[in-house]
């Protein structure tokens, strides 16, 4: 099983400064800060260092140490800026070459001259090699300039899908989505066991499913999912990527991180009484409403803990009648929607039907698996310029020290391309990719594909989760500072101050002005300048944002105020 956990990495300012304050302050002993991680990769970057300046250059190893956590620990540019340091020391000057020689023959005249075995100078070495290089020669990785797209078309390979799980918190998502992992085999016995003995030891032992999705230790204290947790897995036709999203109204922003990578939704609803009418008044409502403003167009309902609701079909009929009504008003089409009843924590129509008699009148329907394996291939925008929201900022490791991980939404990248980000504007060179975290280095990657870029030639405070990466060369994407968009309105609209999302991205900004309203059917204008906007109204309005960001149309934005969703829709 492949699993990731999407951190939330945005950087600030701050956070640099504090790692300029570290760097001055780090010592031989201060590496009691740095993780087990970075330990072992400052011991190996030390012992690289010393074997590549060689004998001639005696370090102590906190300097090395300095100059492998300022240079994200590469060995070539921390070689390289250690040599340059010490070059005068390290190699005599010409100068001092002659003053000592001249010494040497005046002192000839008074005493015999000892007869000393000269050495060569060797012609090449590892430190005199390495003292021709600037910083900005770290050696290169050319790109083969495949044709990507050819090469693509010629492989045969499973249909891929990301699917997002959505609800309203408690429905038992993580746990569902555990149990299927659990029975498709990409969590063995052992594993589930460990899990289900530490959440008994908690007192919360029907946690331990959820375990294999949720992490984070803060997840399991809380026992609800924080972040988007990420899976991997597959059935006879498809390989899924399952994106966990956070049910709580907190977390919403990182729901519509894990939304705008989908290309359909589970959508897990609590059969028990009273929970699936407290979750139609929570965040029900609110998660179908984003995943289909966002541009998800299949939705599956996993109508979860029937085994709660003793498999009644009159339950599961009432549920099913209103969430249909519900998802048709919000756009999505009645052939693009599914019900399965299921028991996340009994496995029952998850992989197998339920062998609980009660659930009896279900027994021809399709299960969970069968339903997600209906899922029809998606069409990405392989021919379009290249565009990937920076999801994670990370080390990667000793020679990969600045990655980035996220979807490619369109276009094409291959190693040894250079890329530009936005909206800082700097470039940067693909050292070495990989493709829906296998570990395996690849020479290309695709749209619709999960991809893990490891960079060189840009420091990382030029990246941010939420930042775009484009072509260098071929149509990048601008920075605005203002846009007009088409939005369904979910509340009251005014000139208002709201926080915009896309992806990752989100920047603070203001709704300046309400152009008009339009009908839902054929777009044409209703009312121009209104002064407010109805709830369920199609308007169309002028965004002004805080900071320059990258956006583009017809990209999908959402607007939240004072931590509610207000609108979402598209740029114009």
């Amino acid at each position: 099983m492949s699993n990731r956990r999407v951190k939330s990495l945005a950087l600030d300012d701050d956070d640099y400064d504090d790692y300029d304050e570290y760097d001055e302050n780090y010592d031989e002993g201060g590496d009691n800060e740095l993780s087990p991680e970075d330990k072992e990769q400052m011991r190996l970057g030390t012992i690289k260092v010393r074997e590549s300046l060689g004998s001639a250059f005696k370090l102590a190893d906190s300097e090395i140490q300095d100059a492998l956590w300022n240079y994200y620990y590469d060995i070539n540019k921390s070689v390289a800026y250690l040599t340059s340091k010490h070059k005068s020391a390290a190699t005599p000057s010409k100068k001092t070459a002659t003053e000592n020689k001249t010494s040497t023959t005046t002192t000839t005249t008074t005493t015999p001259k000892p007869k000393v075995k000269e050495t060569p100078k060797p012609k090449t070495s590892i430190a005199s090699g390495v003292q021709s290089l600037s910083l900005q020669e770290t050696p290169k990785v050319k790109s083969k300039n495949i044709d990507v797209i050819s090469e693509f078309k010629k492989i045969k390979r499973k249909n891929a899908a990301n699917f997002v799980v959505i609800g309203h918190v408690d429905a038992g998502k993580s746990t569902l989505m555990g149990r299927l992992l659990f029975d498709l085999k990409a969590v063995d016995q052992r594993t589930m066991d460990k899990y289900r003995k530490e959440a008994e030891t908690i007192g919360k032992g029907s946690f331990a499913f959820a375990w294999v999705l949720d992490q984070g230790t803060e997840e399991r204290a809380r026992g609800v999912t924080i972040d988007i947790a990420t899976n991997k897995f597959e059935t006879e036709k498809t390989s899924f990527t399952i994106l966990d999203a956070p049910g709580h109204r907190d977390f919403v922003p990182n729901m519509i991180a894990g939304a705008s990578q989908a290309d359909f939704a589970v959508l897990v609803i609590d059969a028990s009484t009273g929970n699936f009418e407290s979750g139609l008044r929570g965040q029900t409502k609110e998660h179908a409403l984003l995943v289909r403003s966002i541009g998800v167009q299949r939705i599956i309902v996993a109508v979860n803990k029937m085994d709660v609701a003793d498999w009644s079909q009159a339950r599961f009929e009432e549920i099913r009648q209103q969430m249909s009504g519900f998802l048709t008003s919000t756009g999505f089409q009645p052939k693009n929607i599914s019900f399965v009843p299921c028991s996340g924590l009994e496995g029952g129509n998850i992989l197998r039907r339920s062998s609980d008699p009660r659930s009896s009148w279900y027994h021809q329907g399709p299960t969970l698996v069968e339903e997600l394996d209906k899922s029809e291939p998606a069409t990405h925008a392989l021919d379009k310029p290249l565009r990937m929201t920076i999801g994670d900022v990370f080390r990667g490791g000793v020679q990969n020290p600045l990655s980035v991980s996220g979807r490619l939404e369109s276009g094409t990248v291959q190693t040894g391309e250079q890329v530009l980000v936005m909206p800082s504007g700097e470039k940067a060179q693909v050292r070495s990719l990989q493709v829906d975290d296998d570990g395996e280095p690849r020479d290309w990657a695709v749209a619709g594909q999960n991809v893990v870029l490891n960079l060189t030639d840009i420091d990382p405070v030029h990246l941010k989760t939420g930042d775009v990466l484009c072509s260098a060369s071929s149509s990048p994407i601008r920075n605005v500072r203002e846009f007009t968009a088409k939005v369904l309105a979910f509340d009251h609209l005014t000139p208002m101050a709201v926080d915009v999302h896309k992806g990752r991205l989100h920047v603070p900004g203001r709704i300046s002005q309400l152009v008009a309203t339009l009908d839902k059917a054929s777009g044409a204008v209703v009312k121009k300048r209104p002064k407010i906007v109805q709830p369920g109204t199609v308007a169309r309005v002028l965004v002004r944002l805080d900071d320059a960001v990258p956006l583009e149309a017809p990209s999908r934005v959402v607007l939240r105020s004072n931590g509610d969703t207000v609108a979402a829709g598209l740029i114009e």
